[in-house]
């Protein structure tokens, strides 16, 4: 989980408006979607559910957390 949640943070820093150090973000994303991809969790028969859930998740987590701050 905590590589889905490095790989949301990436995306959103590189889709800020303004944002530097592009090259640098884009093969971060690139690093941590291909760790993503080929973990064994994800050999499974149904892993595009999985994937799915695994992003929602995250997604609901970080919305929460930006609320509590």
């Amino acid at each position: 989980m905590s590589a889905q949640r490095s790989w949301a943070a990436t995306y959103e820093a590189l889709a800020r408006p303004g944002t530097t150090a592009t090259t640098r973000l884009r093969r971060r994303l690139l690093h941590l979607s291909t760790a993503l991809y080929f973990h064994p969790y994800w050999a499974s028969p149904r892993p595009t559910a999985r994937r799915a859930e695994l992003t929602a998740l995250v997604r609901t987590e970080r919305e929460q957390t930006r609320s509590a701050a």
